[in-house]
């Protein structure tokens, strides 16, 4: 099952779990929009997030903090529908056509190295779930 971080993070949060104020946008008007609700709430910076299928969108260019509306409502007219390239892409990338604008974090403002992925499989052989998760710095 694929689903965006976006997806993700509303699902955690409708089951209690802390996740930061944001919100899934399509064009720099829905951003611009997005950024100045997250500011006027008290938010000190934004990040503005690539919403594609592939992990190291980081690295590829599609995940930036932005310190006011205007920078935010600028990097979402810089990303959307430009074709993002990471090493889970391969070369031919992938076309950015959603973003996430959210409200920055402490870890978010220092440093965007480490990663923590969670996953769940079925196990046929003990007929129940496996959970996998990792931790990794870049």
């Amino acid at each position: 099952m694929k689903i965006h971080e976006y997806q993700a993070k509303a699902i955690l949060k409708k089951y209690g779990v802390d996740v930061p104020r944001g919100e899934m946008v399509e064009n720099r008007e829905q951003a611009e929009a997005a950024a100045k609700k997250l500011f006027d709430a008290g938010a000190s910076g934004v990040v503005v997030k690539a919403q594609i299928h592939a992990g190291g969108r980081g690295k590829g260019g599609g995940v930036k903090i932005a310190k006011s509306v205007e920078e935010a409502a600028d990097l979402a007219s810089k990303t959307l529908g430009v074709t993002l390239v990471t090493h889970q892409t391969g070369p031919e990338g992938r076309v950015d056509r959603r973003l996430l604008v959210e409200e920055t974090v402490a870890h978010q403002a220092r440093a965007l190295s480490w990663h923590l992925r969670l996953g769940s499989a079925h196990d046929c052989f003990c007929r129940g779930n496996a959970a996998i998760l990792s931790l990794f710095k870049d």
